[in-house]
């Protein structure tokens, strides 16, 4: 297991040169600015001997002019460097967290929040960059200007220097304090940012609903209760770092209680000069940025801290579906499947989804499946391209264990149309391709026509560039279902996946579609759930599942001789046809 402070040093090793040469700068900004009080004490020495002439005093002038000029180059030196690094540290750990996710298995989906993995990429990722970025300014500031100040104020007067600094253990030891109870609040004020952002998504995800029904309210009502909890957990948070930052100013205005008093009578008695005296009142203002820094140090620290944690809990989870080690290649593949006694639960020891399920489909051959709602179609489906790992028997593809087979080239035969097709918020084109630019206009034009959805798209006026919204808003369900068919198509692997591809369209749309499947007989193989059962009277085979079992196999014609659930289903279905005919 990764130390979560593991995850950024990577960035650090690749960027040390660009970021020894911001802190470089970073000090020269802190010496030239320990420089100014140096300059304004000798103006003052010498206003007060009445030796400063206007040519002088020019000098002077000119002197804090050239190093402010000075300041502001190297100031944008250690910001380029610094918090343009930290830019790339949020760049290559959201690409990172990004990367990983994906290689999750659908289980961890089922359990995850999509409100909370959003706050990981959106909320943790920030602070985490404010922590690599201004943190290790504010860090290097606060040892930096702190010593080399403290040694000016030395150089003046050791004693009243001693004096000054007495609040400061005061300082380190309220840090420790307040920290480590700062780092557990930001993470329940994280963790309480992520439930809001998921209410929020869900919100709007299903704001039609919500007005259809009138439930506007009751969303506004869980809304407002998440976000009483998450003030509450800020009001906590405020409370600490409300107590902090005074804490903070306080000891700084202390220190600059002593230097008043005690300096002025060292400047009153001549131990110092009057220079001196405001020199050192400058050295302090320049110590309590310092001083201030450290409480926003920790500030920054404990929130990039909390976040890195819940950062490197995703990253170290590891998907349950993985290559074994000696993953094999899938060379020339066939497409045939076969089931030997597989049985499945979606919960370790839960209730059995799927049991003793056995069928070979042979390469090129069509394989109907039917059944009544619930009883474990989705899943047997979902079981091939390894969504889900069986947890007895196996899955044979091309006579191979699927479990032997390295993912990514099982996946590549597979073409896989969901029930519920996904949309995302861009053009038919890049729905159909999903960004794959190498796809020619004829292979897409094909596949929309396979997909009878050619004439559909043409009407439109940008044709295959119609924007279709989120989640293909501006379409219907029938013309979402037949994109995705047509996403299908566009492929050419060896197994052809489809579940339930017709259940959205029209009768005569759905005999095209039909056709368009048949077509492929010989040529590639095809899985194919339909709930109109007269969609399979052409599959080469066709099994029925009843309560995650097959209780029937066959053709159509013998299934129908059977008399079994397939017969009187396909009975009730002809019936209702010939009615509608009517």
């Amino acid at each position: 297991m990764l130390k979560s402070i593991d995850l950024i040093k990577p960035y650090f090793r690749e960027k040390r040169l660009i970021i020894a040469c911001g802190i470089t700068c970073l000090i020269v900004v802190d010496f030239l600015q320990l420089f100014i009080p140096r300059i304004i004490k000798w103006a003052v020495d010498d206003l007060t001997a009445l030796r400063l002439d206007l040519k002088n005093l020019l000098y002077y002038s000119l002197y804090i002019i050239a190093v402010g000029i000075m300041i502001g180059l190297f100031r944008y030196l250690w910001r380029r460097c610094l918090i343009g690094t930290s830019r790339l540290v949020e760049e290559g750990l959201r690409n990172r967290l990004m990367g990983h996710v994906q290689t999750l298995s659908a289980s961890y989906f089922s359990q995850a929040k999509t409100g909370d993995i959003m706050a990981h990429a959106t909320n943790d990722i920030q602070h985490i960059r404010m922590a690599t970025g201004m943190g290790l300014v504010a860090l290097t500031d606060a040892v930096v200007l702190s010593a080399a100040a403290i040694g000016f104020m030395v150089y003046i007067n050791i004693w009243l220097t001693f004096f000054v600094i007495i609040p400061m253990p005061l300082i380190i030891f309220g840090t420790r304090f307040f920290s480590r109870r700062m780092h557990r609040l930001y993470q329940e004020v994280q963790s309480r940012f992520a439930d809001l952002t998921e209410v929020v998504r869900e919100s709007f995800t299903g704001i039609r609903i919500l007005k259809a029904y009138n439930r506007q309210a009751v969303a506004l009502e869980t809304l407002d209760s998440t976000s009483r909890d998450y003030i509450v957990s800020n009001i906590r948070l405020v409370r600490i770092t409300g107590a902090f930052f005074p804490m903070m100013l306080l000891f700084s205005n202390l220190s600059l209680a002593i230097v008043l008093y005690l300096g002025g009578r060292l400047t009153i008695t001549s131990t110092i000069t009057p220079g001196d005296f405001v020199a050192f009142i400058s050295y302090l203002g320049l110590l309590t940025w310092p001083m201030m820094a450290m409480g926003w140090v920790a500030n920054l620290i404990q929130r990039g801290k909390a976040s890195l944690d819940r950062i490197n809990k995703i990253l170290i989870t590891r998907p349950e579906i993985e290559d074994h080690p000696e993953a094999l290649p899938l060379v020339r593949p066939r497409g045939s499947v076969v089931f030997d006694k597989v049985a499945f639960a979606y919960c370790p020891g839960g209730p059995s989804v799927l049991s003793e399920i056995d069928f070979e489909l042979k390469p090129g051959r069509i394989l109907g499946v039917v059944g009544p709602p619930g009883s474990g179609k989705t899943t047997l489906l979902n079981l091939i391209p390894r969504l889900y790992d069986v947890q007895g028997g196996r899955i044979l593809f091309d006579g191979i264990d699927i479990r032997r087979l390295r993912i990514r080239d099982l996946r590549s035969q597979i073409s896989f149309m969901p029930q519920e097709p996904f949309l995302f918020a861009d053009t038919i084109r890049k729905n159909i391709t999903l960004g794959d630019d190498e796809k020619n206009s004829g292979d897409l034009m094909q596949a929309a026509e396979r997909a009878a959805l050619l004439d559909t798209i043409q009407s439109f006026p940008d044709g295959f560039d119609t924007l279709v919204g989120e989640k293909g808003i501006i379409l219907s369900g029938g013309q979402k279902q037949r994109i995705a068919l047509a996403r299908a198509f566009l492929q050419e692997p060896a197994l052809l996946i489809l579940d339930d591809p017709i259940s959205q369209v029209d009768a005569e749309t759905g005999a095209a579609i039909i056709e368009s499947i048949r077509s492929r007989t010989g040529r590639q193989s095809v899985i194919i759930v339909s709930h109109r059962l007269s969609a399979l009277r052409f599959a080469d085979s066709i099994i029925s599942l009843i309560d995650g079992r097959i209780s029937e196999t066959g053709t159509h014609e013998a299934l129908v001789d059977k008399g079994g659930y397939y017969a009187g289903t396909f009975q009730l279905q002809k019936i209702e046809e010939d009615f509608n005919a009517y």
